[in-house]
């Protein structure tokens, strides 16, 4: 088990053009964006058609995470000029037999420009330097081709389909799960 309060890494994780940072009250456009996405309440904290209120909060429910040892909530930042492009997690309730989870979501108007990509392969750098982990998983959707990409690209494997696996929205939903496993 990790010893809580969880911390950022110093530095931040960086890979390609992107940098993962904390979130900060300067992401809110973005999040209000990110938050047009019909999907994305579904699957996390973040309701939809945020106002600028709902961002913020949103935004200490990221930072709550982490000191309450959930995992780590990331901003997925553009490296070049620090804005927001997106939220990506490690999730980390099944540590104790070296699994987490992995998550993320991009603001629809920088999505397709390989951010994501980047982005989870500089979560994976980051999670390989946890001791005792040695697996992650994510579970996507089979719908969701583009998350399938992102995860093909960094890495992650198709290990098959979960059937009813999952609420969302309302209604149970199968659920594919893919895996990344670190080199021995």
């Amino acid at each position: 088990m990790l010893p809580l309060p969880l911390v950022m890494p110093v530095p931040d994780p960086e890979h390609g053009r992107v940098r993962l940072r904390a979130f900060r009250a300067d992401d809110v456009p973005m999040l209000r964006d990110m938050s047009t996405d019909p999907h994305v309440p579904l699957i996390g904290t973040l309701p939809g058609n945020a106002d600028a209120q709902d961002a913020l909060a949103y935004i200490d429910r990221q930072h709550s995470r982490l000191v309450g040892g959930a995992g780590w909530s990331f901003c997925i930042a553009d490296a070049a000029t620090d804005a927001g492009v997106g939220q990506i997690g490690l999730w980390i309730g099944a540590i104790e037999h070296g699994r987490a989870t992995v998550g993320y979501s991009t603001a629809p108007r920088f999505r397709r420009r390989g951010y994501t990509a980047d982005a989870l392969a500089a979560l994976v750098e980051f999670a390989w330097t946890i001791d005792g982990l040695h697996r992650l998983e994510a579970y996507i959707e089979p719908w969701n081709a583009g998350s399938a990409s992102t995860a093909r690209a960094g890495g992650f494997e198709f290990e098959g389909t979960l059937r009813s696996h999952q609420e969302i929205g309302g209604r149970r939903r199968d659920m594919q799960l893919w895996a990344i496993v670190r080199d021995s």
